[in-house]
Formats: C-alpha cells, sequence, structure tokens
C-alpha cells in the first residue's frame, strides 16, 4: 500500500487514539500513513477510567479499541519514545527511547499533530517532593499509589492513613481510589466548596455530605503549607495555614493539570497566557503543517481539561488531513463525578450566566440530594443544570440542552421510577447527541439496532463507539436500544450489572435453590462468562447480593466474605451521620414502651452525650454516637431487652400503630398489640428496599396506615389490608387488597406479599412501582397473594416462617463475638477505652481549632482535643 503522505502524531493518549481511528477509518483511500510516538510503554488508554483500575480491573482491561488499529500496515505504533524536537523548517521531529538508551532518530512528517495533552500540576509545597507523595495521572501513577499503600496497610496491619490536596474533580475520584485500597481518606480542599468549577454553592454543600457519607474526611478552605517526613524520610504529616496539621502516610496531589506545549515553545509556536498551543478554529497552528488536539490545545483562548472536546478536535483534525472544511463546534464541558456511591453531574450553563436565565432548585439535604436545571427567561428551554446526590436525570436531560422540555420542567428534578406522577419520559429527537466523546446521535443509535442488527448494548457499543468513553451515557443508550428493541417485538435483557447476566429476581432465585451463601461462589458459578480471573463485583451486585443472602437468613452481616459486601451503615450495624457520628435507633415495636424501658434509653443518652430525636415510626433515634461507643451502647441497650431497630439495613424499618381498642374510643381492633406481632414477626427481614407497616385501629386512619408499604385498617368484622403506599419524593396511597380479613388470614397475606415483592423486585425498587410493574398489577399480585395462581403459596409461607425461625438480633450477636467487636474501633493501639484526658467535640461544618472552653473539658484542661469529623483530629 503506498500511501503518499506521512503523518506524525505526538502523544498516546485518549484523542491521539480517536484520530489515528477516526483517520483509518475514513481514509478509505490511504492517502495517509501514520506514525504515532507514545512515552508510556503501552498503546493508549482510557484514563477517564483509572479509578476502576483500583476495583480489579488491570491495564489490558482500560485499553482503547482493538488491537487491530495497531496491526494496520498504514498505521506504526512507537512505545516508550519521546520526541525531543520539531524542525518546523525541515518538517522532522527528533525521537529518543526513554531512558536514553540507542540512538536519536529523525522522522520526517508531511503534517504533525500535537496530542501530549497535560501533566499534574505539583503545587509549591514544601515536602511534595516526598517518598509517599503522588499524583494520579497516568497507569503507572495509579500503579504506584496501589503498590504503595498495600505495601504500607501489610507492613503496619492498620489502616492507611491517606490525604488528597484538591477538591475537584480528579481530587474526588482520587480520593475514592484511597477508599477503594482500604486506607483512610481526607480531602484538603483550598477554597470553600467541592467541584467549584462544577457545582454551585448549594451543590457543594450536598456533595460535602454525600463525601462524608462514604467516609471521606473534608477540609474547606485549607491550605497546605508543608509535608513533613517521619523517621524513615518518608512523608508522615501535613501541617496547615489555619495551624492545624494532619497525620498521613500517602498523599495524593490532584490540583489542576497543564498543557504539555513545551516542544511547541520550543519549535517557536504560539502559547496561551496560561499555556496550551494556540490553534485555530480548524485546531491548525500558525504553521500550516502542524496541528493541536485535546488538552495541550488552546483554542478560543481556552485550554479544555475534559475528553470530549479533545475528541471532537481530533475529528476536526482528521477532516481537515483528507481536504475538508470542518470547524471546532464548541466544547462540551458536561461531566459527571465516577466515585462509587456519590452521583454528581454538572453539564451546560451551570451557573446561570445567560442573562434572563431563571433557576430551578430541589434540595432535600435529609435525602442527600440537590436538583438544579437553568432555563430560559420563558422556563421552557433547557441551558443546564447541577445534579447532587440524584443523577439519573443527566444522560436524558443533556442530550436536551438548547431544546424545548417536555412538560413541566419541575418534574425532571424527580428521582427516576416516581412513575406515573413522575419525571416526563421525553422522546430524544434523532439529532439530539446522546454520546457527547464521541459525537453520537440518537438517531445513530437507533440505526445500530434497527439497520445493522444490534440486539444488545455491548454490540450497539461496538457498531456506534457510544458510551466507549466516560460511560456517562450509557443508561441513555441503554434506554434507546431497550425501546428500540421492545418495537420491534424483541426481548430485552435485564442483566443486574456486567458481571451478571441474571435480573435480581433471577440471581435470587438461583441463590436460593443452590443454598451458596458467598460472593465469589456466586460470581464464579453464575457470573457473566468471559469474566477477567480474579474479578470482585461492583457496587450494584454485591449489596445486592447482600441483601439476598440476608433476605435468604444465611448468617450475620458481618459473617465472614459478607461483610465486605455491605453498604457503609450496614458494615457497622448503625446510621452514619453528616459529621462522622452515628446514630442509634433501638427497636420500639408497634411504638409500645414501658417507662423503665424508656429511663434506659434515657440514662443512655446522658451517660454518652447523644442527642435524642422521636421518629416518625414512634422510635427514638439517638444521635452522636462514636464507633467505639457503638457495642457500649448496645450492650447496655441489649441489657435492658432492646434490639437492633435495623434502621440502617434496606429490610423493615417500623410497624406505626394507633392506641387501638385499648384506649381510643373509637377503637374497634387492638392495633397495638397486631402492630407489635408483625413488627416482631417482619424484623430484620432483608429486601430490595427499605419497607414500612402501619395498622389503624380504626377508619380514622391514625397510623396513616395507607402511606405505608402495607397497611392495615381494622373494620367491625376484622382487618383490610392495604398494599403499595411509599413517602418520600412522591408519595403513593397504598391500594385495597383484601377486605375484613381475620389476624390469622391477615398475617399470612402479609407474608406472602413481601416474600413475593422480595423475590421478584429489581435492586431499589419500592413496593409501590413494583406493583406497577408486576403482570397484572395489583390484580397479578392479588391473585398470586390471595389464589396461588402460580402454586407458590406454600413456598412463601415456609419461606417466611424459616425467616422468623433463625432470627437473631444483630447487636447481640455482634456483642458475643470478640472477632467481630473489632471491627468497632477508633485507634488501633487504644481498641477499648480512649485515653480519658481527651475531650471530644462533636463540630458541624469545618474543622477549627479548640476553644480554651474545649480545652478545659479535658482532665487538666491542657490536653488534646479530638474535633469529630468523618474521621476524629487531634488539636492541641
Amino acid at each position: 500500500m503506498g500511501a503518499s503522505r506521512h503523518l506524525v502524531v505526538v502523544g498516546g493518549g485518549m484523542v491521539a487514539h480517536r484520530l489515528v481511528e477516526a483517520l483509518r477509518d475514513r481514509d478509505d483511500a490511504g492517502t495517509w500513513r501514520v506514525t504515532l510516538y507514545a512515552e508510556e510503554p503501552r498503546a493508549p488508554y482510557d484514563r477517564v477510567a483509572l479509578t476502576s483500575y483500583f476495583s480489579g480491573r488491570d491495564a489490558s482491561d482500560l485499553a482503547l479499541g482493538t488491537p487491530d488499529l495497531w496491526d494496520d500496515p498504514l498505521v506504526h505504533l512507537v512505545r516508550d519514545t519521546r520526541v525531543t524536537e520539531i524542525d518546523r523548517a525541515a518538517r522532522t521531529v527528533t525521537t529518543v527511547r526513554n531512558g536514553g538508551s540507542g540512538p536519536t532518530a529523525v522522522e520526517p512528517y508531511d503534517a504533525l499533530v500535537l496530542a501530549t495533552g497535560s501533566y499534574a500540576a505539583v503545587p509549591p509545597i514544601e515536602g511534595s517532593d516526598l517518598p509517599g507523595v503522588f499524583v494520579y495521572r497516568t497507569i503507572d501513577d495509579v500503579a504506584a499509589l496501589r503498590g504503595w499503600v498495600e505495601e504500607a496497610a501489610a507492613r503496619w496491619k492498620r489502616p492507611v492513613r491517606g490525604a488528597v490536596v484538591g477538591g475537584g474533580l480528579l481530587g474526588l475520584e482520587a480520593a475514592g481510589a484511597l477508599q477503594a485500597l482500604g486506607a483512610q481518606s481526607t480531602v484538603i480542599q483550598f477554597g470553600p466548596r467541592l467541584m467549584p468549577l462544577q457545582v454551585d454553592e448549594g451543590g457543594g454543600e450536598a456533595l460535602r455530605r454525600l463525601i462524608n457519607g462514604k467516609g471521606v474526611a473534608v477540609r474547606l478552605n485549607t491550605s497546605t503549607t508543608r509535608m513533613r517526613p517521619g523517621r524513615d524520610g518518608k512523608v508522615r504529616r501535613m501541617d496547615f495555614a489555619d495551624g492545624g496539621r494532619l497525620d498521613a502516610d500517602v498523599v495524593v496531589l490532584a490540583t489542576g493539570v497543564r498543557p504539555r506545549d513545551e516542544l511547541a515553545r520550543a519549535a517557536g509556536l504560539d502559547v496561551g497566557e496560561r499555556g496550551g498551543v494556540v490553534v485555530d478554529a480548524g485546531c491548525r497552528t500558525a504553521d500550516p503543517h502542524v496541528y493541536a488536539a485535546g488538552e495541550v490545545a488552546c483554542i478560543d483562548g481556552a485550554v479544555h481539561g475534559i475528553v470530549a472536546p479533545g475528541y471532537a478536535m481530533a475529528e476536526v483534525v482528521v477532516d481537515r488531513l483528507l481536504g475538508g472544511q470542518a470547524v471546532f463546534p464548541g466544547a462540551d464541558t458536561a461531566t459527571k463525578l465516577k466515585l462509587s456511591g456519590v452521583d454528581v453531574a454538572s453539564f451546560g450553563d451551570a451557573f446561570a450566566t445567560t442573562e434572563g436565565a431563571l433557576e430551578l432548585v430541589h434540595a432535600d439535604p435529609v435525602a442527600g440530594i440537590y436538583t438544579k436545571l437553568v432555563l430560559s427567561d420563558d422556563a421552557k428551554t433547557l441551558l443546564g443544570g447541577v445534579l447532587v446526590g440524584d443523577a439519573s436525570a443527566y444522560a436524558s436531560l443533556r442530550p436536551m440542552l438548547g431544546r424545548a422540555l417536555d412538560g413541566d420542567p419541575g418534574a425532571y428534578l424527580l428521582p427516576e421510577g416516581a412513575g406515573s406522577a413522575g419525571r416526563p419520559a421525553t422522546t430524544l429527537p434523532d439529532d439530539a447527541t446522546v454520546c457527547s466523546c464521541n459525537n453520537v446521535t440518537a438517531a445513530t443509535v437507533r440505526g445500530a439496532v434497527t439497520e445493522h442488527g444490534c440486539t444488545d448494548l455491548a454490540a450497539v457499543k461496538a457498531c456506534t463507539k457510544a458510551g466507549t468513553s466516560c460511560g456517562s451515557c450509557l443508561p441513555l443508550v441503554k434506554k434507546l436500544v431497550t425501546t428500540e428493541l421492545e418495537s420491534a417485538g424483541i426481548t430485552v435483557s435485564k442483566a443486574l450489572c456486567e458481571h451478571f447476566d441474571l435480573s435480581r429476581a433471577q440471581l435470587f432465585d438461583v441463590v436460593r435453590v443452590t443454598g451458596l451463601t458467598t460472593f465469589s461462589e456466586i460470581l464464579t458459578k453464575h457470573g457473566r462468562d468471559g469474566l477477567p480471573q480474579g474479578a470482585r463485583g461492583c457496587d450494584i451486585c454485591k449489596p445486592v447480593v447482600a441483601s439476598i443472602l440476608g433476605s435468604l437468613d444465611t448468617g450475620h452481616v458481618l459473617e465472614g466474605e459478607t461483610a465486605t459486601l455491605q453498604d457503609t451503615n450496614d458494615h457497622v450495624m448503625a446510621n452514619l451521620q453528616k459529621d462522622g457520628s452515628y446514630s442509634v435507633v433501638p427497636r420500639i415495636p408497634g411504638g409500645e414502651v414501658t417507662p423503665e424501658g424508656l429511663m434506659v434509653i434515657g440514662q443512655v443518652a446522658k451517660d454518652y452525650g447523644l442527642y435524642t430525636k422521636i421518629t416518625g415510626g414512634q422510635r427514638i433515634d439517638m444521635f452522636g454516637a462514636r464507633l467505639e461507643q457503638l457495642p457500649e451502647i448496645w450492650g447496655r441497650l441489649v441489657d435492658a431487652g432492646f434490639e437492633s431497630g435495623h434502621a440502617y439495613g434496606k429490610s423493615l424499618r417500623t410497624v406505626k400503630s394507633c392506641v387501638g381498642s385499648t384506649w381510643c374510643r373509637f377503637g374497634v381492633q387492638d392495633s397495638v398489640a397486631l402492630a407489635v406481632e408483625l413488627e416482631l414477626r417482619y424484623r430484620g427481614l432483608r429486601s430490595p428496599h427499605k419497607f414500612k407497616l402501619g395498622v389503624s385501629g380504626c377508619a380514622r386512619e391514625c397510623a396513616e396506615a395507607r402511606g405505608k408499604d402495607v397497611g392495615v385498617i381494622a373494620t367491625d368484622k376484622g382487618w383490610n389490608v392495604y398494599v403499595g403506599g411509599n413517602g418520600g419524593f412522591t408519595p403513593r396511597h397504598a391500594q385495597l387488597l383484601a377486605e375484613d380479613l381475620d389476624t390469622q388470614t391477615l398475617v399470612r397475606t402479609i407474608d406472602r406479599f413481601l416474600m413475593y415483592y422480595i423475590r421478584t423486585a429489581d435492586r431499589l425498587q419500592r413496593t409501590a412501582p413494583w406493583v406497577e410493574e408486576v403482570e397484572g398489577g395489583l390484580e397479578g399480585v392479588r391473585a398470586v397473594v390471595m389464589d396461588d395462581s402460580l402454586g407458590i403459596a406454600a413456598d412463601l409461607d415456609a419461606a417466611m416462617a424459616r425467616h422468623v425461625d433463625l432470627y437473631q438480633d444483630e447487636w447481640k450477636a455482634t456483642l458475643e463475638d470478640p472477632e467481630k467487636l473489632r471491627r468497632f474501633a477508633s485507634f488501633i493501639n487504644a481498641p477499648t477505652t480512649p485515653d480519658p484526658s481527651l475531650a471530644y467535640v462533636a463540630e458541624r461544618g469545618q474543622v477549627r481549632p479548640a476553644t480554651p472552653e474545649e480545652r478545659l473539658a479535658s482532665s487538666d484542661g491542657s490536653g488534646p482535643v479530638l474535633v469529630a469529623g468523618t474521621t476524629l483530629e487531634v488539636r492541641r
């Protein structure tokens, strides 16, 4: 093949890969042969997904595209090699192998593309060159970080203390990476909020709460002045401008990036005021033979540090090389945080800078949700948005930028799955961009199904490249694919996640029938074919399997491998609060409690300085307990006859009741006795989502039974039972399932309803949407539960009987097991009673030096004070 022209690409990142791939796809005549110089010893890989390297993926899993590209006779990939000089007059580049071995080489070019990307900025902090201080940019960087943390943990036999300097997108991902390695993590942010370039003040506060909830401490408005070494010469402490300090065994610097424009500078090309090679709308420099694309390019006076604009530039360069006149379409700056369990997205005019822009905001601090849409002055056209805590609308909303939204814009702030009163089902126009990273439209995705025969998401990704970069568009791509397949009468996969082809309901049945009791066995025997060796699952399937095993009563939640599957709250059997402390909620069945019981709760709260609150479920919540105090508090409650209220679990929360016929002159049945019976029956029952019951002693409905997943209302003839009521964003009234039941039939009916729900619902699906989606809806549920239409009633009855027989109080079981108790220690070297000379101060918001009054709280007035945040911090 005799290509007449030679293109040299400097840089081996994602943009370079896109450029070479696009050129080979479009250059049918073979006009260009390409030589790509990559400094790293590997082919281009997905830097956006670097965090997944800490979750079991290796370097080969991150490789971009297929190896066929590098086998193309018109493509020559030169690894582990640097370009050291550009001779624009001679149109040559000089290269050298990394390490300086061997002679330099000179390569001529007809066109040159600079795709050198950027480097991690290292702030001028004393000690930033100490061993144990890392940047977070390449596979080698994260491999070194992982090795350091794993080696340190093995050597010290304690959690590694990690810190991240920088609270932007990359910093939060780095904090998540440290957590994935089992290290403690603190984010130090110079400014007043996290992700300041993406979210506003309200979103930043919601994000801080979410990050705290993941066990990551956050210090805002904090400047790091020095990093100090320990006796071994490695980093051991950080000093701050406000006089504070933080012990740290590993520090990650994530304070931004700078364009790698040194080659361009040396070659005399223009660079921007803040760096970057200046290019025009066609991505060409002042030299007509030299282009720049990606993070090294300064276009319209700006340098873009995300991949989508870089891909757009690569496409422009390819078009120009092939004789076209394409111009840069502008930067899509939409971003989505890739941190397990934390949903954050920002797109368009997120800060409402457009003249006349309107901001529509919904904030729910309790649920950890902040959502904002920015609209045109007529409240019709979408201009941008910020989504924190629930970013499920991101994939659908981003393609609608600049377009009119269907229906009430406020409905888009509702959570996904809110039902008929919830988020509108927007039909995307064919020209709407679904995947901005790869410039894939809705029409292209639909065409992959209807014209190219793609029948699953993997095939559509391979055909269109949609979702193959950052992956944030995958929910929308999947929805489009599903819609097209259903329209064609093709059965759609309901796979749980990338590790299981089974749905949650199918997986439940598999575990139930096979009797498997560990996640590793389940993944090995029933995981998707072709999983890499050592696959560890993900944040979707691990909690689901934990819930399934809990529903089947296979053992304590902290037993063996099962403990590693649990969410934060289940992991310590208490609810983590915004300040890093925990709340303790003992069970009070039906809201019935003795004076002696009340006095015990009051005394415990007084002795441990806990804030108390009577909840909407008629029990008492005690806030402010430290981790090592939890077993002590449980012990005193258990001794008084209390047990875990499971306020932390996806399980039964409460059975609310009125006082019933015992005291109320309107009551027709003993609602309290029934509520107590039901709560003791269903306590600890793990399910796809939390569920609540209510029992009212008459039609006056004082227990608000029809707002519960299962509501029972007394009649003169017995009990009416209602199902599918939920609170939350879109409250639903429960629907009547059966009337005038005697108590025995009522209990059997509820048994079957709950077990049918647990076996067949999707993950995190409440009973209200489940009833709607069950085949036949409410009538279908009634047929199964009341008429045994599927012939499974006896099996459902037996499953509930097994649960009742095997129930054990998780608090009591933990107190009786020394191995489990080892988890509840704030200090490795002080696993029991902390030093009495230390004063503990519950701090709301920013950590700060102790006041003189707080200092006096210690025994001699001079000892250190521990300020309680997500981690305990010593203040002298």
